[in-house]
C-alpha cells in the first residue's frame, strides 16, 4: 500500500507535474516501499514525463524498458523517439530496441529518416559486440538480399533498410550474413549457433557441424534433464531432436566420442520421437550394426533387452531395418531368450516393410521348404521379386533359377492369326487361352488344360497341369509388365464362374485339341 509521500507524488503526477511524473515512473520502474514494480506502468509515466522534456525520462526508457514492454504499449510507434534520443545520449541498449520497434511497424507508421537511423543504431550495437543485434543484422541482410517479406502488413527487410539505403552503404559488402551469424554465435546466441550448424550440415562439412552442434546438444540434454526454461532469444525453441540425432550419427561415424554422452544424446533424441535415433540407440545397446554383426572396437557388453525396447519402438514407427535387427538378436546364441520362431516373425515384418535382405532371406527359406509345401515356390518368387526390384543381385540371380523366362509361343501366335472374328466370338475360351499362351509362352497342352482361375498368383503365373497331364511339370513365370497384368486379369474374369476342368463346358483334352486343329485348318 502506498505511503503518504507516494500518495502525494501520485496526486502531483496526475495533476500534470513533470518532476512528479518522472519520480512516479522511477518508483514503478525499480519498485518502492509501497508501490509494486511494474515496467508497463513505469513506461506510462515516463512517457508522460518525456513529453514534458524530462531528459532523464527518455534515458530511463532506453536503459530499462525492454522491447516486449514497449510493444505492448497503446501506440508503440510513438515511443521510437525516446529510444532514438536515448541512443543519441549514449544508451547502447536503446539502439537495439529502436530497431525492433521500427521493424515491427508498418511502412506508413515510420519514415525513411527513422528507418535509416534505426539501421545505424542497430549496426552500432552489433559492432559493439551485442550478440542479439549481430544476429538481427544477419537476418536482415539475408532477408534484404532475397527481398522476402516478413508477413502481411509488416515491413520487409528491404523496406527497413529504406529504398535509398543500399547494402554497400550499410556495410553489407564488408560484413556478410555468415560473418554476422558467426559473430552472433560466438557471442552465445543459440539461434545463430543452430543456423551455422544447419548450414554446415547442408554443406556436408561435418567437422564444422560438430563444432557448433555438440555444445548445443549438451545444452539440450541439460535442459531436458533439469527442465530449464528456454532463453527468450530461443522463442520459439528450436527442435533439438534432429540436432541430437545428427550429432550422435556423426560422432559414431567419426569414432571419437564419449560413450556416456553419446548414449544421452541418443536417448533424448529417441524420447523426442526421432525414429532414426531409436534405431541407432537399439543398435548401440546391442553393440551391433544393422546386419546384426558385432561392432568392432566398441567396448562393453551388449544389453539385448534394452536394445529390443528401442528397436521395436523404431519398428513401430516404420523402420524396417529395426525389425531386421530385432530378428538378428533373437538368433544370437548368447541371448537368453533366443527363439527361432520370433526371429522369423520379425524377419517377416521387416520384409513387409520393404527390407531387401529380409525379403531375400524369406525367399530362400520358402524355396528350401517347397518339398514340404509345394506352394512355397510361389511365396519364394514373390519375396525374391521384391528384393530384386530393390537392386539385390543375389535375389535377381536366384529368381532366374526358379522361374522360367517368358518366350512367346509361335504356335499360339499362328493359331490366333488363323482365327476369324466370328470364330473368336463363337469360341471365347479358346481365343483367351491362345492369347494367354502368346503372352506367357505356354505349350499347347498347358494352354488348353491350364486352370486359369487358380493360375493367377498376382506376381506370377502358376503353370501346373500335372493332375490331367502327368508328363508335364510345375513351373512359374513372372508377370513383368502392365500389359501382361491387364491381359491376365481380363482372362481370369472371363473364366471366373467357369469350370476349367475336364468336366466343364470346354470338354476333355482331346475335344479341346480337336477344336483347335479344326479351327486352325479352316
Amino acid at each position: 500500500m502506498a505511503n503518504r509521500e507516494e500518495l502525494l507524488v501520485i496526486r502531483a503526477a496526475r495533476a500534470g507535474e513533470a518532476t512528479a511524473q518522472l519520480a512516479l515512473g522511477k518508483r514503478y520502474l525499480f519498485g518502492g516501499a509501497g508501490l509494486p514494480k511494474s515496467v508497463t506502468t513505469a513506461l506510462y509515466w515516463l512517457d508522460r514525463a518525456a513529453h514534458q522534456n524530462q531528459v532523464e525520462a527518455w534515458i530511463l526508457i532506453g536503459s530499462h524498458v525492454p522491447f516486449e514492454a514497449a510493444a505492448r504499449a497503446a501506440q508503440p510507434a510513438t515511443l521510437c523517439v525516446w529510444y532514438e534520443r536515448a541512443f543519441d545520449s549514449g544508451v547502447l541498449e536503446a539502439g537495439l530496441v529502436l530497431a525492433k520497434l521500427v521493424l515491427a511497424q508498418t511502412a506508413s507508421c515510420t519514415t525513411d529518416t527513422l528507418r535509416r537511423k534505426a539501421w545505424m543504431a542497430l549496426e552500432a550495437v552489433a559492432h559493439a559486440g551485442v550478440g542479439e543485434a549481430q544476429w538481427m543484422m544477419a537476418q536482415l541482410i539475408g532477408q534484404s538480399t532475397a527481398v522476402n517479406e516478413v508477413g502481411a502488413g509488416q515491413m520487409s527487410a528491404h523496406a527497413f533498410l529504406s529504398p535509398n539505403l543500399t547494402l554497400s552503404s550499410a556495410g553489407g559488402t564488408q560484413q556478410t550474413v555468415m560473418e554476422w551469424t558467426t559473430r552472433a554465435a560466438d557471442g552465445g546466441v543459440t539461434r545463430a549457433q543452430h543456423a551455422l550448424a544447419e548450414h554446415a550440415w547442408q554443406a556436408g562439412d561435418h567437422e564444422q557441424f560438430l563444432h557448433w552442434a555438440v555444445p548445443l546438444a549438451r545444452q539440450a540434454v541439460l535442459r531436458r534433464q533439469s527442465r530449464l526454461p528456454v532463453d527468450v532469444l530461443d522463442n520459439p525453441a528450436p527442435d533439438d531432436t534432429s540436432l541430437l540425432a545428427r550429432c550422435a550419427e556423426k560422432l559414431m561415424a567419426r569414432g571419437d566420442f564419449d560413450t556416456a554422452e553419446l548414449e544421452r544424446f541418443l536417448e533424448v533424441a529417441a524420447n523426442g520421437g526421432d525414429k532414426q535415433s531409436c534405431l541407432s540407440l537399439g543398435l548401440w545397446y546391442g553393440r551391433m550394426d544393422r546386419m546384426g554383426v558385432r561392432l568392432v572396437g566398441v567396448r562393453g557388453l551388449a544389453n539385448y533387452k534394452k536394445a529390443l525396447r528401442w528397436l521395436i519402438l523404431a519398428g513401430e514407427q516404420g523402420m524396417a531395418e529395426a525389425w531386421y535387427a530385432t530378428s538378428r538378436i533373437y538368433l544370437k546364441p548368447e541371448f537368453s531368450q533366443r527363439n527361432l520362431s520370433d526371429s522369423h516373425y520379425y524377419v517377416q515384418k521387416a520384409a513387409e516393410g520393404g527390407h531387401a535382405l529380409a525379403q531375400l532371406e524369406l525367399g530362400i527359406s520358402a524355396w528350401r521348404n517347397r518339398r514340404n509345401d509345394q506352394s512355397k515356390d510361389v511365396e519364394s518368387a514373390y519375396w525374391l521379386q521384391k528384393a530384386a526390384s530393390q537392386g539385390n543381385e543375389e535375389a535377381a540371380r536366384m529368381i532366374l533359377k526358379i522361374t522360367d523366362l517368358t518366350v512367346p509361343a509361335d504356335w499360339a501366335a499362328e493359331a490366333r492369326l488363323s482365327l476369324t472374328r466370328d470364330q473368336n466370338n463363337a469360341f471365347p475360351f479358346l481365343a483367351a487361352r491362345l492369347e494367354l499362351a502368346v503372352m506367357f509362352g505356354l505349350s499347347r497342352a498347358e494352354a488348353l488344360l491350364l486352370n486359369v482361375s487358380t493360375a493367377d498368383c498376382g506376381h506370377c503365373l502358376l503353370i501346373d497341369i500335372r493332375d490331367v497331364h502327368p508328363r508335364s511339370k510345375r513351373r512359374l513365370t513372372l508377370v513383368h509388365t502392365n500389359e501382361q497384368r491387364l491381359v491376365l486379369s481380363r482372362i481370369v474374369r472371363l473364366f471366373e464362374d467357369v469350370d476349367c476342368g475336364l468336366q466343364g463346358p470346354e470338354g476333355n483334352y482331346r475335344q479341346r485339341l480337336y477344336r483347335l486343329r479344326m479351327l486352325s485348318a479352316e
